[in-house]
């Protein structure tokens, strides 16, 4: 029984949100934080033209670990911050697409 008596350690506000189920998820949370990311990154480097190589890699990056991330969660908190950043991702890889795209440039 002494595992009855055993504390754990308090786990952070977003460990308890993507955690919700008891269980520790690190590929899964790793995903979905990727996807965050890179989301924010595409996103915020859409809007500026000269930044559309950026955007277009961040963002197609952001949307495999954005669907990626869909295809190995666990609970409902790895599930909305992974939507969150697949949607990011993808504003900023069409943004970044219509700006120069994935090469603009570099090949020709």
């Amino acid at each position: 029984m002494a595992h009855a008596v055993r504390e754990r350690a308090p786990a952070s506000p977003l460990g308890r949100v993507l955690n919700s189920d008891g269980r520790a998820h690190p590929a899964a949370n790793a995903f979905a934080a990727a996807a965050a990311v890179l989301g924010l990154v595409a996103l915020a480097t859409a809007f500026f033209p000269g930044l559309h190589l950026i955007a277009s890699w961040s963002g197609l990056l952001g949307v495999g670990a954005g669907l990626w991330g869909q295809m190995i969660s666990s609970t409902t908190g790895e599930r909305f911050l992974s939507v969150l950043g697949l949607g990011a991702s993808a504003v900023g890889l069409y943004i970044g697409i219509a700006h120069g795209g994935l090469w603009g440039g570099l090949l020709g």
